[in-house]
């Protein structure tokens, strides 16, 4: 399935309005940041990455599990949108005493600050290249689906299976075009031999 998690630090919180509901709102991500370093490259999401999936039955979760349901935009009990700092998502949080002692208190303290996203690239949707400092980054310009954004406990990068093969991907292409220019320099260098040039 090729589903990614990505998680993004100080971007939610929980606000009690005026008529008594409780709202999650926050960034599931932002655009035009390097992400730290994760298994050998940083990655970078730009702005349009989202506007084909913001029409997606999205879910919003607990720690990305489908037990712990707390909107969906199908449902309008959540909305997304994009702005120029990035995927925004405004939950109507479930007044259920499990929501309230998981999520919502522990928000409230300070004490669950990330959010995360779930996320397939389309074809086409990313570009690896390296930076100046040898830095290998991959620039996400597309999302195909967009399956969840979530305040987490912790940051979710541990289900980058497709993220990790893209990048070997890109590794052995990359190795591959190094070996042929090394190769036609090669085969140059004998015929200049044979010529005794």
């Amino acid at each position: 399935m090729n589903k990614e998690l990505r998680s993004y630090g100080g971007e939610i919180r929980a606000e009690q309005r005026e008529d008594n509901v409780t709202h999650i709102v926050g960034y599931g991500s932002v655009f035009d940041v390097l992400s730290e370093p994760m298994w050998g490259f940083r990655e970078i999401i730009r702005p349009g990455a989202f506007d084909a999936v913001l029409a997606d039955d999205v879910r919003g979760l607990f720690n990305h599990d489908a037990n712990f349901v707390l909107g969906r935009t199908a449902s309008s009990t959540m909305k997304l949108s994009v702005d120029t700092r990035g995927l925004h998502y405004d939950i109507t949080a479930p007044d259920t005493p499990t929501i309230r002692d998981l999520v919502i208190a522990p928000m409230l303290r300070g004490d669950i600050t990330q959010s995360s996203f779930a996320f397939r690239v389309a074809p086409g949707g990313e570009t690896w290249y390296e930076d100046d400092d040898g830095v290998i980054i991959r620039e996400i310009t597309q999302v195909a689906r967009l399956y969840d954004v979530s305040p987490v406990t912790y940051p979710a990068y541990q289900a980058a299976d497709s993220s990790v093969r893209s990048l070997n991907d890109w590794k052995e292409a990359h190795a591959r075009s190094l070996q042929a220019v090394i190769n036609e320099k090669t085969a140059r260098e004998r015929v200049l031999d044979m010529l005794n040039i």
